[in-house]
């Protein structure tokens, strides 16, 4: 079982290199960042999790820039988006910007993707809310060629580009394990097509427990002729229960995170103690 942490970082939250260091320095495998580009005043979409939208949304760094700042403060932890919304972004500039993460962290990026909830957000980059998921499969199959060929092409209905060069590659091959968020069943079904692993979440709309999902997410990728055994699942958003945490790992989960608020380190730190008893706990 390994274990993680989150944060919207912001321009008054713990730093992102100070949050990494202290993550590693207790154990911790990973540290994600979330993404938002904007928030549009308008709302055609309700909060994906229900209530008001936290501020912490609408104030959140990049988490390409967050994340290399960790990066270059630590030397073994990992540092994964949790999540990058693929479906607006632009393929081509983000397969480089994960590439260059992936080379200048040596190998330690994971690339946590998810299809978006905001459509007023989407919207704005040019991508129907409709098609969105149809779209991100594109970015993702398109940047898989980039990062393992070396002239990579794509036709598909939303990204196309004929024979192309892009450099660097990423240090691991064949590239960077995508992890694919969502609620079930359908980023489950996703993350079994083109992802090495799944972050499930529990909505409003989907709110069967996690422990039950993961038989269900296992024999997805069985009847995929997808190994389960080599699938990532990583749960975020929880909190320090060891008790909890042992059911997660009895299920078969990889890795749970917390979801940290955008607080300085006097309030970070003693959380992240806590998840240090839960890890002794668990043997780590």
């Amino acid at each position: 079982m390994k274990f993680g942490a989150s944060m919207f970082f912001t321009d008054y939250s713990m730093g992102p290199a100070e949050l990494a260091v202290a993550l590693e320095q207790r154990g911790f495998d990973i540290v994600w960042a979330p993404e938002h580009s904007h928030i549009p005043l308008s709302r055609k979409t309700g909060f994906i999790l229900g209530g008001d939208l936290p501020k912490r949304y609408y104030d959140v760094m990049d988490p390409f820039v967050t994340l290399t700042a960790a990066a270059m403060a630590t030397k073994t932890l990992k540092v994964g988006t949790g999540v990058c919304l693929v479906a607006q972004r632009d393929p081509i500039q983000t397969a480089k910007l994960v590439a260059s993460l992936d080379q200048v962290s040596g190998g330690r990026f994971v690339f946590g993707v998810g299809n978006g909830w905001n459509q007023d957000e989407m919207e704005n980059h040019g991508t129907a809310y409709a098609t969105r998921h149809k779209r991100a499969r594109e970015n993702i199959e398109a940047m898989k060629a980039i990062w393992t060929k070396s002239k990579a092409e794509y036709h598909g209905e939303f990204v196309k580009f004929g024979p192309m060069m892009a450099w660097p590659k990423p240090v691991q091959k064949p590239h960077p394990p995508i992890l694919v968020g969502g609620a079930f069943p359908y980023s489950a079904r996703r993350a079994v097509r083109y992802g090495d692993g799944w972050m499930p979440q529990i909505t409003e709309k989907s709110p069967t427990p996690l422990v039950e999902l993961i038989p269900m997410f296992r024999q997805l990728c069985a009847e995929a002729d997808r190994d389960p055994d080599r699938m990532d699942i990583s749960i975020g958003g929880q909190l320090p229960d060891a008790d909890l945490v042992k059911r997660y790992r009895d299920a078969g989960v990889n890795r749970v995170s917390a979801s940290l608020p955008s607080e300085k380190a006097d309030t970070i730190l003693p959380i992240l103690d806590k998840w240090v008893a839960v890890m002794r706990a668990m043997g780590g």
